[in-house]
């Protein structure tokens, strides 16, 4: 398939706008990496019309998929975790074009995992932890019982990719048998949920009892971007100002719902400023010096 598809990938390799170009071929019980196509063809620019541009392909019995990304989309992809199947393209994909090396250095990225970017991405996943947490609390005190256990479901996602984060690596598609081998505690959270014969009402209250000292002992380590941020300002910020920050912009849908358990947990401090109505006041935030 790749001898057919060459004079595409060539034509692009051509262009001075692109960066790296490589080809991933489905596997045995793993198309879903691919969309159920045979072959992959995947092209990084720096600047197009479109972020992403898919076009498709027939060849005898076989598909083929043109996928042209613009670098600032991919980078999206990256940090946010929206996008994992093109981490394991880049991961185990054939190089076929490669300006300057970009591709060899992305996929040693990959590997490295840089620390930046790892507090980033666990900024992000505890921030989604603890709205779906909270969420699927709410779900479960009001007697909605299946959509309390979607969110806990979701809550033990980012807390798996979590812990995954931290260890150094990027989550991969196949998440839980990461999980499995590096935090079977996790992994032994997500399989009582999913395969007890316990009536689900069972099953999600004793979930959140187990849960909820495994989120609140990582809160140091989800929390940890965030405050960073926040100790850059001697003074207090309003929910305005963190939410226009460029760095928290990715998980500032999530971030007054981050802040109120902080709250709680005694890791971030309520400030109270006055405003001109009586006994209404204008709420700020800074970290807390005794977390």
């Amino acid at each position: 398939m790749e001898d057919i598809l060459r004079p595409i990938y060539q034509e692009r390799a051509s262009m001075q706008s692109t960066l790296g170009i490589l080809s991933f071929e489905k596997r045995i019980n793993a198309s879903s990496i691919t969309d159920t196509f045979d072959y992959v063809l995947f092209v990084i620019v720096n600047e197009a019309d479109e972020s992403v541009f898919v076009k498709h392909y027939t060849y005898n019995d076989q598909k083929a998929a043109l996928h042209i990304v613009e670098e600032a989309q991919l980078k999206d992809w990256l940090l946010l975790g929206t996008n994992r199947k093109v981490v394991e393209w880049i991961q185990n994909g054939k190089i076929l074009f490669d300006k300057n090396e970009y591709l060899s250095n992305l996929k040693k990225e990959l590997r490295e995992f840089p620390f930046y970017g790892r507090k980033v991405k666990m900024g992000i996943e505890f921030a989604k932890l603890i709205r779906r947490y909270m969420d699927g609390k709410a779900f479960f005190e009001n007697g909605h019982f299946l959509d309390a256990y979607n969110n806990i479901v979701h809550s033990l996602h980012h807390l798996a990719r979590l812990e995954i984060i931290d260890q150094g690596f990027y989550p991969e598609v196949t998440l839980w048998n990461q999980v499995r081998h590096m935090e079977p505690e996790i992994f032994k959270l997500y399989e009582e949920l999913v395969s007890s014969e316990e009536p689900l009402e069972k099953r999600i209250e004793l979930l959140f009892l187990a849960s909820e000292f495994l989120i609140y002992s990582r809160t140091n380590l989800g929390s940890q971007h965030l405050l960073e941020i926040m100790d850059t300002n001697e003074g207090s910020w309003s929910i305005a100002e963190l939410m226009e920050h460029p760095e928290l912009t990715h998980y500032s849908v999530d971030l007054s719902v981050l802040l109120e358990y902080l709250i709680d947990k005694n890791v971030i401090e309520e400030i109270k400023v006055e405003t001109k109505g009586h006994e209404v006041y204008h709420r700020y935030y800074r970290a807390s010096k005794l977390f």
